[in-house]
């Protein structure tokens, strides 16, 4: 891949991530406002919509292979109906800037999973980073042995961050033989159905809720679906398929910096000294945890030997 190629993509990610960041608090809005389940299957129906449009104009979409849909499939089940099906459930009861901090550790989880079924070494470093993220995990839920228990919505967080990440494995291996836009545009339309019968089961009022709101509630909801999850997981599945799940999910380190920020700005939420210390131990376990201060410290070792 050129640099200036590279250089391109890293600079769209870390958009998406910024984009990302507003995003956890567009869903604090909207879960709100709106039922959370029948509200997330709309908002990924949209996010579906945008993202055939777009490979319809690109032409990108063709049949699939028995194993591409295996893969894509499996990438939507984890990270499309359960991510965002507990994301929205772990918001309704948990502070926007909390849901962020702790999905700031997926990065770290994608790491434990490529270890676990792509071979990567487990090396001292790594060892370091887990220690250090789940020093970051005590500190965000209050710095304290008897806050160690977590609520409901922590629970459905973690789960939804860890099920992001399971997500990014399957994308990897279906983008492989398949164009990226294409696996995004079949898991958000496909999982956007999943979604909705869902919602529809644990949620019998949740249709005639959704015509409750606001107008700007639903400029919100099309925001978020088209922007945040239609255009920015197509960017985000593009930049896995052409440099790799876990240098990808690093990125994901700026989604809580920016999650916080907006809170902050926007919800006028408070942060705690306890989570500001969270939030640098996971940062920290991540850059040694997903082996990027490795692979930094291995190339100036090469430049050294080369000079």
């Amino acid at each position: 891949m050129k640099q200036h190629g590279l250089w391109l993509t890293y600079g769209l990610v870390f958009l998406i991530t910024a984009i990302w960041g507003l995003n956890v608090v567009f869903l604090k809005v909207l879960v709100e406002n709106l039922p959370p389940q029948t509200m997330t299957a709309f908002r990924i129906m949209i996010a579906g919509i945008t993202a055939i449009i777009i490979v319809y104009f690109a032409r990108s979409l063709r049949g699939l292979t028995i194993r591409e849909w295996i893969f894509t499939l499996f990438g939507m089940t984890f990270g499309v109906i359960l991510h965002h099906l507990t994301l929205a459930l772990g918001l309704v009861t948990t502070a926007a800037s909390t849901g962020s901090l702790i999905l700031s550790l997926v990065p770290l989880a994608t790491a434990v999973l490529g270890m676990m079924f792509l071979g990567e070494q487990l090396t001292k470093m790594r060892v370091l980073g887990f220690i250090l993220a789940l020093a970051g995990v005590f500190f965000i839920q209050g710095g304290s042995f008897s806050g160690l228990k977590l609520s409901s919505g922590e629970i459905f967080l973690f789960i939804s961050m860890f099920s992001q990440a399971i997500s990014f494995i399957f994308i990897k291996k279906a983008t492989a033989t398949l164009d990226s836009k294409a696996v995004t545009a079949i898991m958000n339309f496909a999982g956007s159905i999943g979604l909705l019968l869902i919602a529809l089961v644990l949620e019998p009022g949740g249709l005639a809720e959704m015509t409750t709101a606001s107008a700007g509630v639903y400029v919100v909801l099309f925001t978020s679906g088209i922007v945040a999850t239609g255009i920015g997981h197509m960017v985000f599945n593009s930049a896995i398929q052409k440099i790799g799940a876990s240098k990808t999910a690093i990125f994901n380190n700026f989604v809580p910096f920016f999650g916080v920020l907006f809170s902050v700005i926007f919800l006028n939420e408070v942060i705690e000294p306890a989570q500001l210390i969270g939030f640098v131990f996971i940062v920290a376990g991540v850059l040694f945890g997903t082996g990027y201060l490795e692979r930094v410290w291995f190339k100036n070792q090469q430049k050294r030997v080369n000079r």
